[in-house]
C-alpha cells in the first residue's frame, strides 16, 4: 500500500459523497467528476520537477520556477476516464492526450482493447492514466501494458474509487506504478462492481443507464 495515495481533502470527500447518491442527475454527476478530476490532478502532480528561468516582472528581473522537461501525457481509459479530462486540462492545458479504448467483457470481466493512440514521444513524458473505478484491476492492468508497450516508463494511475481486490491485482502486475484515489471502498460484489461504490460511472456520466 506504499504506492497508494488516498486524497483526503474535504472537498474531494464532499463531492464524492454527492456522486454516490443514486438520485444525482447525469449533469450533476458529470460536473462533479470534472471537478474532482481537477482536484486529483493537483495532488498527482504535486512533486513535478521544477527548473528556474529568467523572466522580467513589471518591477525587475528574476529567476522564476517553471515545470521542467516535457509536459505530461493525460491518458483516459475510454469511456468513463474522459470524465476527468476537462478538469485536468484546465490545470495543464498544453498536455497531449492519449486515448485507451477498453471495455469489460461482462462474462469474463476481462478487459478487451478496441482503440489505442498515444503521442510518439510518450517514453519521454510522465503519463497519467485515468479511470474513475479501479474494480477488478483488469482494465488498469491492460492500459498499463499498452502504455508500456509504447515505451512509457514514468506512469501514475488516478481513479475516483478503488477496491482492495483491484489495488492488489494492480500492485502484483505493475508494482512500481503509484495510485491516487479519492477513496478505497469495502469489496467487489459477484458482478465485479465496487461496494458501496456509485454504480457504473460511464453510464451515470453519459445517461446510458
Amino acid at each position: 500500500m506504499d504506492q497508494v495515495h488516498v486524497v483526503s481533502h474535504p472537498l474531494v470527500a464532499h463531492k464524492l459523497s454527492l456522486m454516490r447518491d443514486k438520485h444525482r442527475s447525469t449533469q450533476g454527476f458529470r460536473q462533479l467528476l470534472n471537478e474532482i478530476g481537477m482536484l486529483l490532478c493537483y495532488e498527482v502532480t504535486r512533486d513535478l520537477p521544477l527548473e528556474h528561468v529568467a523572466i522580467e516582472t513589471p518591477l525587475t528581473s528574476m529567476q522564476a520556477p517553471v515545470i521542467a522537461g516535457k509536459k505530461l501525457v493525460l491518458a483516459p481509459i475510454l469511456r468513463a476516464g474522459t470524465g476527468f479530462l476537462d478538469g485536468m486540462l484546465q490545470l495543464v492545458p498544453s498536455a497531449p492526450v492519449a486515448h485507451i479504448g477498453l471495455y469489460r467483457d461482462p462474462a469474463t470481466l476481462q478487459a478487451v482493447e478496441y482503440y489505442f493512440k498515444a503521442p510518439a514521444d510518450i517514453a519521454d513524458r510522465l503519463t497519467i492514466i485515468m479511470d474513475p473505478m479501479l474494480a477488478t484491476g483488469h482494465s488498469a492492468i491492460a492500459a498499463l501494458d499498452l502504455i508500456k508497450s509504447r515505451g512509457a516508463k514514468d506512469i501514475r494511475f488516478v481513479c475516483l474509487l478503488a477496491a482492495p481486490e483491484g489495488l492488489a491485482a494492480l500492485a502484483k502486475a505493475h508494482p512500481e506504478v503509484a495510485v491516487w484515489t479519492a477513496a478505497i471502498d469495502s469489496h467487489l460484489n459477484d458482478h465485479g462492481y465496487i461496494v458501496p461504490g456509485l454504480g457504473d460511472a460511464g453510464d451515470r456520466m453519459y445517461g446510458t443507464k
